[in-house]
């Protein structure tokens, strides 16, 4: 026995170094192009090893094929591969008796190659939180789940799911609630809340050691949201809003209650001023402020008496009950006479074309998509893909569009150390194209696989998602119909 052992043991120390010092990987990505998002450039026949959720070996296939072995292969010859992406503005809500209904919406972000979605809050917060958490654990499939918990609002505010502050007791008391839920960051909104408990919290919450996002009062300016410590201004209106030469002014007569809010947005979209504009968007970079446009939901608002979106193959994708919550953005654009519907058209486009002004000026644009519940049409998933569809239509280019998706998220949240890039050490969040996205941002679209924290989808799994998704909306539609 003992001179068998010796034979084989000899035999091992003959074998090539390159296979006797072979490593495990759980995956391993053949032949890919990895599209170096951060440098817009193409890095060709490359392969990347991951174990467990992290990426621990990238380089020429020759080599890093002869260095890893793995149980699980996938081709990745001609096609390219890009980090997760990220929708850094959706919502989950409708009330209790739609969680099931949202919890349905998750599978179709990580079938959609988005790998970590930001949830700017709904009026379901606790139970998000919660699936953050089951997420996190294992026991629930979906994205990376981060999220805001509830907004902080004002007394009596449209949004339900928030916490009504009316003081800076009531501030300081939210900020020590949502740093004892674990928040992820803040939302404050501003559909009653007090111009300068507005300012306070953005301080106050800061101060506690989070990031800040949000919609701006229209008593207030941007520059003294932003000198306050917002974190990034959600929704392009308020960019533009920056951009106008009285922003001011407008926003002393409306606290003062000398022009109403019809009044103050027609004077906002009649005084934008380029120069203006300009050396607001330079603040807002050198401030770090980012911005979320969410044009997508806007589009579809704007343009809906050009499509009415009754025959969108995504209906099926979406239940009966969130269905239903689109129906007051609908019926309100509906009573919009001629004039209004030309106004509706041209407030979008002049909004929209400021896009091009922001990422000129240094300003970080993150990709997010306001969907989910009450946005009408805009679909969890495949609004992310149209997002940067429309950012490429205004004038960014498709690299630049493909970071906002990318890598804007992760700098965000100060995670570019793990997330953001097809690197070693970097999480295993991944997406392969068939096509070059920065050839035509549309290729975002061509996914042939998925790697969410590890673990790979193909085509068939993917499509298998969908499926499965279609078959638990019909089922909801029968009962419903019952």
């Amino acid at each position: 026995m003992k001179k068998l052992v010796s034979i084989l043991l000899a035999g091992l120390a003959l074998l090539p170094l390159s296979v006797a010092a072979k490593e495990r990987a759980d995956l391993l990505i053949r032949h890919a192009t990895i599209v170096d998002v951060a440098r817009g450039r193409l890095i060709a026949d490359q392969t990347v090893a991951t174990r467990g959720d992290v990426i621990v070996a990238i380089g020429n296939d020759a080599e890093v094929s002869k260095a890893w072995s793995a149980a699980r292969k996938i081709d990745g010859s001609n096609r390219f591969l890009i980090p997760g992406l990220w929708d850094m503005h959706v919502h989950f809500g409708g009330g209790p008796a739609l969680i099931e209904e949202n919890k349905a919406l998750l599978p179709l972000y990580i079938a959609h190659g988005i790998t970590t979605v930001r949830d700017a809050s709904g009026d379901l917060p606790n139970d998000v939180l919660a699936w953050r958490g089951e997420i996190s654990s294992g026991k629930l499939f979906g994205p990376t789940l981060l999220s805001s918990g509830p907004k902080i609002e004002g007394i009596k505010p449209v949004w339900k799911g928030t916490i009504e502050t009316g003081s800076e007791a009531d501030v300081d008391a939210a900020v020590t609630k949502l740093k004892g839920l674990g928040v992820d960051f803040v939302k404050i909104t501003d559909s009653t809340m007090k111009p300068d408990l507005f300012l306070y919290a953005i301080r106050k919450v800061r101060a506690a050691g989070l990031r800040v996002s949000g919609h701006i009062p229209l008593a207030l300016t941007v520059d003294q949201a932003v000198d306050a410590g917002i974190s990034s201004i959600e929704h392009i209106s308020y960019a533009y809003k920056a951009g106008v030469k009285d922003e001011a002014a407008i926003a002393a007569d409306f606290a003062a209650g000398r022009i109403d809010r019809a009044e103050a947005y027609s004077r906002i979209e009649a005084g934008f001023d380029p120069e203006t504009a300009t050396a607001a968007y330079r603040k807002l970079a050198a401030k770090g402020v980012f911005v979320t446009p969410t044009l997508n939901g806007s589009r579809v608002i704007a343009y809906i008496d050009r499509d009415d979106h009754k025959n969108d193959d995504y209906l099926g994708l979406i239940g009966p009950g969130l269905r239903a919550t689109y129906a007051w953005r609908v019926d309100r654009a509906a009573k919009a006479d001629a004039a209004a519907i030309a106004t509706r058209h041209a407030e979008y486009e002049h909004e929209s074309s400021v896009l091009p002004m922001l990422q000129k000026a240094g300003v970080t644009i993150m990709a997010g998509t306001d969907a989910g519940f009450l946005n009408s049409f805009n679909y969890p998933g495949i609004a992310l893909h149209q997002e940067l569809g429309i950012f490429v239509d205004k004038g960014l280019t498709p690299a630049e569009a493909l970071a906002s998706a990318t890598r804007a998220g992760p700098a965000w949240f100060g995670k570019l150390d793990h997330y953001g890039a097809v690197e070693a050490g970097k999480a295993a969040d991944l997406v392969l194209l068939d096509r070059n996205p920065l050839e035509d941002i549309s290729a975002t679209r061509a996914i042939r696989a998925v790697v969410l924290r590890g673990a790979a989808y193909d085509r068939a799994a993917l499509d298998r998602m969908l499926a499965d998704s279609r078959a638990k909306v019909a089922a909801w539609n029968a009962a419903a119909a019952k």
